[in-house]
């Protein structure tokens, strides 16, 4: 497997430092991006395969560009309420999946899941 590199965009730092935690030793790189504005530069900088993103931070329609501008990134949105409905409007834009905040297996498995989809991690 090629090292996969994955940025996080959180709204609580803190979450945003757990799940960094979390995720460091299933990934060679685990970046985090405190803005928007950081992220596309995260993206590009560190040749990000995946990407956590918080659903109170970036709107659909942000999905929807970083998905038509950076086609082989996996997108897994979070939000401390995810529901069907949420879900099935962010993979219609784009994204990968959708997971409860703190569901750090549940990021995980999404992201590897995909990114083997996709050929990124074979």
């Amino acid at each position: 497997m090629e090292p996969l590199s994955v940025v996080i965009c959180q709204n609580d730092s803190r979450v945003a430092r757990a799940l960094a935690s979390s995720l460091s030793g299933h990934f060679h790189s685990v970046r985090v991006a405190t803005s928007l504005d950081e992220l596309r530069e995260s993206i590009l900088r560190y040749r990000a395969d995946a990407l956590v993103l918080d659903m109170e931070l970036a709107h659909l329609e942000q999905i929807k560009k970083l998905h038509a501008e950076f086609p082989r990134l996996c997108i897994v949105g979070t939000h401390r309420l995810a529901d069907e409905e949420m879900w099935a409007a962010a993979l219609n834009v784009g994204a990968s999946d959708i997971c409860q905040t703190m569901d750090t297996r549940g990021i995980l498995h999404s992201a590897i899941h995909n990114l083997q989809h996709t050929g990124a991690a074979a």
